[in-house]
């Protein structure tokens, strides 16, 4: 299975694909670099992929990495479910409480890890 890395400032985590279409897409468009946006216990940015919505899930579990089709964004959940159904694309390898550190504005990279 892919995984991709995700850095920040403050955390640096892997985090494993499925095998969906969007997980495919996504880890052939790395590295993306982007500005983190806050919204509860979930960390988002736009990616600028188009991906069309695939098994889209109002409730993810925390640790869930995903793709919010509405905002063309990455997510990241360590806690409450999302704003809006997402295509899940994989989960974390660690503790995803460690993205509360993260805050608006700061830069996160998204790189395979190989």
């Amino acid at each position: 299975m892919a995984k991709v890395r995700i850095v920040t400032d403050k955390v640096t985590m892997t985090a494993t694909l499925n095998e969906s279409e969007s997980a495919k897409t996504f880890y052939q468009a790395l590295p993306i670099e982007g500005s983190a946006n806050r919204w509860g216990l979930e960390i988002y940015f736009d990616i600028g992929l188009s991906l069309r919505e695939e098994n889209p899930q109002a409730k993810v579990p925390s640790g869930a990495i995903g793709y919010w089709p509405p905002g063309s964004a990455f997510c990241i959940f360590f806690g409450q479910t999302p704003y809006s159904p997402v295509n899940v694309l994989g989960m974390l390898d660690g503790d995803p409480k460690e993205f509360a550190k993260v805050q608006s504005g700061e830069a996160v990279k998204l790189e395979k890890a190989e």
